[in-house]
């Protein structure tokens, strides 16, 4: 009997005409909230993945250093034009002296390599007929990849490749660019800029928004002089 009782219950159930008739607000209400999750679930299904995109750990324009401050003490190293590996320091560069210098986010990156730098030899020499003495490109690589960098591009002495391999320059005037989170393995770098700096006090810093490149070109830095 209990088995003929729960034959019929199935069938009943299995029924949707007749569990209507003996539920009908149950039905609607579940039939409503199943129409409403399934219409969900499928939207998430056929929405198109987002693109992946690179971010870096800085929402606005900043840096330690600004316009009227002197410029910190640090330590560079270059090859010169005989193929000795030297260093030179902030001071060195820039006392009684009128100095560009610009950072890219890395040797041998495409923005750097077919604008920034070359921008600047291109215009070194008007540069220095406007009283410029020294033009600088700082970036956070080691000297012997500036040096192959300086090779690969045939830049001779109108600029000098600066290695700032620890970041110690780049940190201490808080342009740093963290890019540890990107998965081409970058690292930690340096933010692009320009700077024009009068006996070690900045009197120009143009600084761009992670590795963009609007506002620090040799033509920017013409403007500023």
């Amino acid at each position: 009997m209990a088995l003929a009782t729960s034959l019929t219950m199935a069938k009943l159930i299995a029924s949707p005409t007749t569990f209507s008739r003996l539920f009908p607000k149950t039905l609607s209400s579940n039939t409503s909230s199943f129409t409403s999750s399934s219409s969900s679930l499928c939207l998430k299904f056929q929405s198109k993945p987002k693109p992946l995109r690179f971010s870096t750990n800085f929402s606005t324009i900043s840096a330690t250093i600004s316009v009227g401050d002197k410029l910190p003490e640090s330590t560079f190293s270059y090859f010169d034009s005989a193929g000795e590996l030297k260093t030179t320091t902030v001071s060195d560069l820039t006392k009684g002296k009128k100095a560009i210098f610009f950072a890219v986010p890395g040797a041998f990156t495409p923005t750097c390599s077919q604008k920034h730098l070359p921008g600047f030899v291109e215009k070194s020499a008007e540069l220095k007929s406007k009283g410029v003495d020294t033009i600088a490109c700082i970036s956070v690589n080691d000297a012997f990849v500036m040096k192959a960098w300086k090779e690969n591009l045939k830049v001779e002495d109108e600029i000098l490749l600066l290695s700032d391999g620890n970041g110690d320059f780049t940190r201490a005037i808080g342009v740093v660019l963290d890019l540890s989170d990107n998965p081409v393995g970058l690292g930690v770098r340096s933010r692009r800029y320009a700077l024009l700096a009068e006996d070690g006090i900045v009197k120009a810093l143009n600084l761009e928004e992670g590795g963009s490149f609007t506002v620090s070109s040799a033509e920017d830095m013409l403007k500023a002089l």
